[in-house]
């Protein structure tokens, strides 16, 4: 085997299905139910127009400035995938660029996260196929190797599997573990059932915000203190 050059088959992914019931779901809440534990550093920022992600992650481990194995991944993802990238952070070559965006629209790949630099941003803000990056370079990537595809990656200082489902909106990237999703379905949509009830009773005048006082009552923060006189300079 020549480790660090290899592609490997991904073991488990999510159904259709599961991938369709977080199509609504908003990346706050899934970093609320997952202790804000999930979510990929805000260093990541979308360079499309507008529109959201979500799909099953093919993960890619490459070295900084490379792509070989990017180009490689697009082949090989099915529609729907999320082509997610560790290119270590460097922002010295672009990863992606506008030929192989319009290669995996026509693929009908679901988005690219790149833990790196793209280019032609141009091209890439004027279509809604979400590309999420480190930063921009028009300096061009070289396709050499080595690299990995479906191997655990770090992007944006969260581990990454493939299989995993990842969800990207305006306020960022979350990651939803496989083995998590459904139970986390479930405390999502009783968490939007809370949020509907607490913005109901904001317009009608009956929110309750007692749990201010409380909260810093238990913390010990103490009411109507007296501010001490300013010391005068000698």
């Amino acid at each position: 085997m020549n480790l660090g050059f290899c592609i490997y088959p991904i073991e488990a992914r999510p159904s259709k299905e599961l991938i369709q019931e977080f199509e609504n779901v908003v990346t706050p809440h899934i970093s609320d139910n997952l202790n804000r534990m999930h979510a990929i550093a805000s260093g990541l920022r979308p360079y499309h127009k507008e529109g959201r992600l979500v799909g099953t992650a093919v993960t890619v481990k490459t070295r900084p400035g490379d792509n070989l194995m990017v180009h490689k991944a697009i082949d090989l993802a099915e529609p729907g995938d999320v082509i997610v990238v560790d290119a270590g952070g460097d922002l010295t070559n672009a990863i992606v660029g506008e030929i192989m965006q319009k290669l995996a629209i026509k693929k009908g790949i679901a988005g690219f996260i790149i833990d790196g630099a793209i280019r032609d941003t141009g091209a890439i803000r004027s279509e809604t196929f979400p590309v999420y990056a480190r930063g921009v370079t028009h300096r061009g990537p070289y396709k050499d190797g080595p690299g990995e595809i479906n191997v655990p990656i770090s992007v944006g200082g969260l581990v990454v599997h493939p299989g995993d489902i990842i969800v990207g909106d305006e306020d960022g990237l979350a990651v939803v573990p496989l083995g998590h999703a459904e139970e986390l379905l479930k405390l999502i949509k009783e968490q939007q059932i809370r949020e509907e009830d607490i913005l109901q009773s904001i317009q009608n005048g009956t929110v309750n915000r007692s749990w201010v006082d409380q909260t810093l009552e238990q913390k010990g923060c103490e009411f109507g203190v007296k501010k001490l006189p300013m010391p005068l300079n000698n």
